[in-house]
């Protein structure tokens, strides 16, 4: 069989260290002109759950929301991209086509070609942790071996770290730094009417459970919180009938602060 001959597009993501990114911002796009996860995914000939997966991801690991779900009603429900998503996917498709001319797009626009550059490598992370977000510093408590790294996410939803001080000195942490805060989804547990001051641990987001995808063993929980990002817990089968839960039901992720890794880009 013949070897395929890349497309122009396909040339100009490998040589701008693109590759990783492509599907995401094709699926953007898809999104853009179908107005359903369900459709763009039919389009790219991806799975429904691997769709909302990506936009799940692209969300919670940048500043502001791309994508925003639409109610239902007589027209029926949907998904479509923000004010803000529209501009990232004009900002690349311009990229694209004036790559040529890339050198004078920098030099007339350095901040706005630095933040599109630095939002496709967010995009293109590849990590086994199912719960990646995008955060401030706020705050940093130092102690005589580890440190407490306060977090603000987008919307205003909070989260603390417990690192090392030779971490925190490795990666420059000081209020105003942006960072990527990393969880696994099993060290999620979850829990109804919770009292922050008798639980030991540091982290308790609330928000409306959105999916329950159910498993053999565990079901996958993914939890809409106010502020626009999401955060996945794996849990037993059994401990989702025991808890009750149900999409639409109010439930709290907590979270250990010595399970939230941080990371730079």
């Amino acid at each position: 069989m013949a070897e395929r001959v890349p497309e122009s597009d396909d040339i100009i993501y490998q040589i701008m260290g693109w590759t990783a990114a492509r599907p995401a911002v094709l699926l953007l796009q898809a999104l853009e002109r179908t107005g359903s996860i369900n459709s763009a995914a039919q389009v790219l000939g991806i799975q429904y759950k691997s769709a909302w997966q990506k936009l799940d991801q692209i969300n919670n690991l940048l500043p502001y929301p791309l994508v925003v779900k639409r109610a239902g009603g007589s027209g029926g429900g949907g998904s479509v991209l923000t004010e803000e998503g529209q501009k990232l996917l004009g900002r690349i498709d311009m990229l694209q086509k004036e790559f040529a001319l890339f050198m004078q797009f920098f030099g007339e626009n350095p901040r706005e070609a630095l933040e599109t550059l630095k939002t496709l490598r967010r995009i293109e992370m590849k990590l086994s942790a199912r719960n990646v977000w995008l955060g401030r510093v706020v705050g940093v408590e130092q102690g005589a071996v580890n440190s407490v790294i306060n977090l603000q996410l987008k919307g205003g939803d909070k989260i603390s770290s417990v690192i090392t001080g030779s971490s925190v000195k490795r990666l420059e942490l000081a209020p105003g730094k942006e960072v990527m805060a990393i969880v696994k989804a099993s060290s999620v547990l979850l829990g109804s009417d919770i009292e922050p001051q008798k639980i030991s641990a540091r982290n308790i987001l609330t928000g409306v459970i959105s999916t329950i995808i159910p498993g053999a063993v565990n079901d996958e929980v993914t939890v809409d919180l106010p502020g626009g990002s999401t955060v996945t817990s794996i849990i037993t089968s059994a401990s989702v009938q025991r808890l009750g839960l149900a999409v639409g039901g109010e439930i709290s992720a907590i979270i250990k602060a010595s399970d939230v890794l941080l990371a730079i880009v």
